[in-house]
């Protein structure tokens, strides 16, 4: 990856997506390990516009992540108040 800006956008990403995996449902080994193997697949970038399309993606995967999470407290709060 040749622009230091865009490498960096990929580790704050990463970061980002490893932290909401605590919460996972299926764990976080397992989501952790999927993770790694997204971003491992797409390590020989070089093209500027696929990394940042792989990074619009990768934000897309982010919210909905964040999506089910607020479902999950959405539906747990619901059933709790009935």
């Amino acid at each position: 990856m040749t622009n230091p800006a865009l490498r960096q956008q990929v580790i704050n990403i990463y970061k980002e997506l490893l932290n909401l995996g605590k919460e996972y449902p299926l764990g976080y080994q397992y989501f952790q390990t999927r993770l790694h193997n997204a971003f491992a697949s797409q390590a020989g970038l070089q093209d500027e516009e696929k990394i940042k399309k792989a990074i619009e993606r990768a934000e897309y995967v982010k919210k909905e992540v964040e999506a089910l999470y607020y479902l999950k407290r959405y539906r747990a709060l619901r059933q709790r108040y009935r």
